[in-house]
């Protein structure tokens, strides 16, 4: 089979059960684990968490060497488990926890919420973590992985013990500490991961080598179905499953459906440890429209590190059929066939007989997303149909025996390193560095480009060591791996930021804020001033100077997006100015922070005041004019510059109010420079948020400034109905709000979706209006669709309409521009929401797509880049 892209399956099938005569025979399906070793660390007593007694660890029987206790009032709603994670081993030095083990696999899971005290603050708390010879963190800091929802979090691995000794080794930066809060420790049995396996081309196992391998689980689901708890979990494996909903592709995702967990029957190849009876007796398949499940395929996506392998485990039982050939379907795995025709009852027999496959795959190149996808096989004799039960993926460790994942060391402030420190008083030039080896060679150009023309920054001694971050400070000029330091003057006071990190930004593109300004500006990022949260990061909001309020943005290291759009977003908004674009007042960044800092938006995006909040509804002339204002503010950016910008991420989220309710476009770190004179587009890999995709520029990859115009309109008919774009709770024919609202449309009967707050204020004429041109944005093809400015007037016109309604009279402009176009209305999308089917030469899809990644690869195939819209309140 041909390449569809930079990842692929290296390594073959792990086939476990029938697959061949060499597996070997189980363990007892009712297996009792030898080792059970829980520590409730900094605790002075024991915790009892479900059926699972965490020991005490004060300091007469403590296994740690080294370190001090600590402990927080239990007051934080969002902890999973409070009595056990409320205190805390810290640790300022090299220290160890050492615990006698017998010989085998076991899970090894660690347990971390990171509390403040006062001795102990969290954001300065970096550092490393090994067990034995593997290292499981590294410039680790736990705030980078917390939420406000979710502040706690469990890292789990895999390790099979050769020796009775088993070491964790905490290691914290110079000026930081280490921290965990509980450790556990539980034998597994030794098949639940076999070591042979096969090449795709080849029939004859081969060895692995995960025998002398670790592993951390990176995501563990319950396919179709609900959260299965550590105390429900089988053979008392203590693992946690988590529906699938958050990873499924696109609202094309299937029905769900169950039957009794005691009809499961477990046959002598599949022990009940390798996965508990829920997990079995619950489902996900495509659906009974055969016809429909022909054009789609049933699709997960996992973020991941890149340059790892993955152990990948499906699971599969068919509890809907006793047929032999009644459910034939294909596997896919990152745009790869891994199986072909395969039906579950060749090699059960018989129906509820669990069943597992498990694939070895590598993460190389390309994107960080990994696929995982089923669909129909043409071969099928009967029904159109896939399922699937279960999903395991465990990261094995690489060549340096690491499970760390790409976080960068930071180099401190005042570096030991003798040589860097010698003659650091003298100034001299640091000269670009072309074609260093960061992420990829394609990286590097892009990054290089960006950074070509920054200022050149001299270089002095500083003596201030830094908290280390889990991003690395932009580079200086073009790349170089020479992290000098400088001190930076604060564009306020003057003052030296003595310790900071060079600047890599021009420093005419907004003022440069010092990163304690920042923190003093938001009260040390306090998260009660939080106004949202973004696939950037937390947006904070904040008082600089005399008072002045502004919006924080501060990027979260773990976030997908990083140095591109902060690159983008300061370089494209210092060269904007527009009463309808959010302004840019300055960035930091300071110790490898990156901080965007903007106008503060009183009103916050316009979705909070559409639903899902307690705000007071807005007026139809309100939103017509907050639409009017964001099209004005698009038009600015498609025709202001040379070439123009297209936004390419225009969606409610992304246009905020101020305190006089007036709109303003926000957030352009996935902007584009439109195509010059002689071009019609840009060629560029996909991105954009789930609902509001252009589908031809999903399709042909050409983007140009009427993909924003199909954004638009979505967000267009968000305004008018008041409901999401994409909720995958309603029934399927409503998920995709465009694609539903626009039959209304098509059907003349658009005020029976119109938001129930609204009936009965809209003028008909004005309705009409706004409805066309809501139609022709969402047009299928790019040119059937109007330039934003005439949008703006038809949007100009609708409220003209309103308002005569209104005040009982017009003055009638021509005929708005829309009205002249032919209306090509009939061949907008009448399709199922689909996901591409690997199968088909062709390419078919949907508006209704998830938050899609741009790989460092502009030229990848559409299929390569789709990512999960992780978060929908914006970036």
């Amino acid at each position: 089979m041909g390449n569809h892209g930079c990842m692929q399956i290296l390594l073959g099938l792990l086939l476990c059960g029938a697959v061949w005569a060499q597996a070997p025979a189980p363990l007892a399906s009712n297996y009792v684990p030898v080792d059970q070793i829980r520590i409730a660390c900094g605790s002075a007593s024991n915790v009892t968490i479900e059926d699972r007694v965490f020991a005490a660890d004060n300091v007469a029987n403590s296994l740690a060497t080294g370190g001090v206790s600590g402990s927080t009032p239990q007051n934080n709603p969002g902890l999973s488990y409070p009595q056990l994670l409320t205190s805390a081993r810290f640790f300022t030095t090299k220290s160890t926890y050492s615990f006698k083990v017998t010989p085998g696999r076991h899970w090894v899971r660690l347990y971390f919420y990171p509390f403040a005290s006062s001795s102990f603050q969290p954001n300065n708390s970096f550092f490393g973590l090994t067990a034995g010879d593997f290292v499981l963190l590294d410039n680790f800091t736990a705030v980078a992985f917390t939420t406000k929802s979710r502040p706690d979090f469990v890292r789990e691995y895999i390790f099979n013990f050769t020796s009775t000794n088993f070491v964790l080794t905490f290691t914290p930066q110079p000026q930081s500490y280490a921290f965990i809060n509980a450790i556990e420790i539980v034998s597994m049995p030794s098949d639940l991961i076999l070591d042979d396996g096969i090449f795709p081309a080849t029939t004859n196992p081969s060895p692995l080598g995960l025998d002398h391998s670790a592993l951390q689980t990176m995501f563990r689901l319950n396919v179709g179905g609900a959260t299965i708890s550590p105390l429900n979990d089988s053979s008392r494996m203590g693992r946690t499953w988590k529906p699938d909903v958050d990873y499924i592709f696109s609202a094309a995702s299937g029905t769900t459906g169950n039957v009794l967990p005691s009809v499961i029957n477990y046959p002598p190849t599949v022990p009940e440890y390798i996965a508990p009876p829920t997990v079995y007796s619950t489902a996900r398949t495509m659906g009974n429209n055969d016809t429909v499940n022909t054009k789609f395929n049933l699709t997960w996506i996992f973020p991941v590190d890149t340059n790892y392998t993955y152990f990948v485990r499906l699971h599969l039982c068919e509890i809907f059929s006793n047929s032999v050939g009644d459910r034939v379907f294909n596997i896919y795995i990152n745009n790869q066939t891994a199986w072909i025709n395969y039906d579950i009852l060749t090699f059960t027999q018989f129906a509820d007989v669990p069943r597992y496959i498990d694939f070895i795959v590598s993460m190389f190149r390309g994107s960080n997303n990994m696929w995982i996808q089923i669909g129909t096989s043409a071969f099928a004799p009967n029904r159109k149909d896939a399922i699937l039960n279960g999903l395991e993926i465990f990261k094995v460790n690489n060549t340096a025996s690491s499970l760390a994942g790409p976080n960068p060391s930071v180099v401190p402030d005042g570096s030991s390193d003798p040589s860097s420190a010698s003659g650091s008083s003298s100034k001299s030039n640091i000269g670009i560095i072309v074609g260093a080896a960061v992420g990829g060679v394609v990286f590097v150009l892009l990054v290089a480009g960006l950074l070509f023309f920054f200022c050149c920054r001299r270089k002095t001694k500083s003596t201030k060591p830094a908290a280390a971050s889990m991003w690395l400070p932009l580079p200086l000029h073009g790349g170089s791996t020479d992290h000098s330091k400088v001190s930076t003057s604060s564009a306020k006071s003057g003052k030296s930021g003595a310790g900071s990190y060079v600047s890599s930004v021009p420093s005419n593109l907004g003022r440069y804020f010092t990163f304690a300004e920042l923190q003093e500006a938001t009260n040390n990022f306090d998260e009660s001033l939080v106004l949202g949260v973004g696939g950037f990061g937390k947006v904070y909001k904040g008082e600089i100077d005399d008072g002045s309020k502004v919006a924080v943005k501060r990027g979260n290291p773990r976030s997908e997006q990083g140095l591109n759009e902060f690159q983008t977003e300061i370089e494209l908004l210092s060269k904007l100015r527009h009463r309808h674009l959010v302004s840019l007042i300055g960035y930091c960044e300071e110790h490898g922070e990156m901080i965007l800092v903007y106008d503060y938006m009183a009103n916050g995006p316009l979705r909070g005041h559409l639903y899902g909040t307690d705000e007071a509804p807005l007026s139809w002339k309100q939103r017509l004019e907050i639409c009017i204002g964001a099209a004005r503010g698009l038009h600015y950016l498609h025709t202001g510059a040379a070439q123009g910008i297209i936004h390419r991420d225009v969606k409610t989220t992304n246009i905020l109010l101020d305190e006089n309710f007036v709109a303003k476009v926000a957030d352009f770190g996935l902007s584009k420079i439109g195509p010059a004179m002689e071009q019609t587009h840009v060629s560029t890999a996909v991105k954009g948020s789930f609902g509001y995709l252009d589908p031809e520029y999903f399709r042909r990859q050409q983007l140009t400034e009427k993909s924003d115009v199909y954004s638009f309109g979505v967000v267009l008919m968000e305004v008018l109905c008041a409901r999401p774009a994409i909720n995958p709770a309603l029934p399927r024919e409503q998920v995709n709000m465009a694609e539903w609202a626009i039959k209304f449309q098509k059907a003349g009967m658009l005020d029976q979706i119109v938001d129930e707050r609204l009936r009965g204020t809209i003028s008909s004429d004005s309705l009409k209006k706004f409805g066309d041109t809501v139609e022709k944005c969402l047009e299928e093809q790019g040119i059937d669709r109007p330039a934003m400015g005439d949008v703006l007037w038809n949007l100009e016109y609708a409220l003209q309409l309103q308002e005569a309604a209104q005040e009982g009279s017009l003055s009638s402009p021509e005929q708005g521009h829309l009205d002249t176009d032919t209306d090509n209305s009939s061949q907008m999308m009448s399709m199922p929401m689909v996901v591409p089917n690997l199968l088909d030469d062709s390419l078919t899809v949907s508006t209704e797509r998830r938050m899609l990644e741009e790989t460092s690869s502009e030229d990848q195939s559409a299929s390569e880049i789709f990512s999960q819209l992780i978060n929908p309140q914006g970036r």
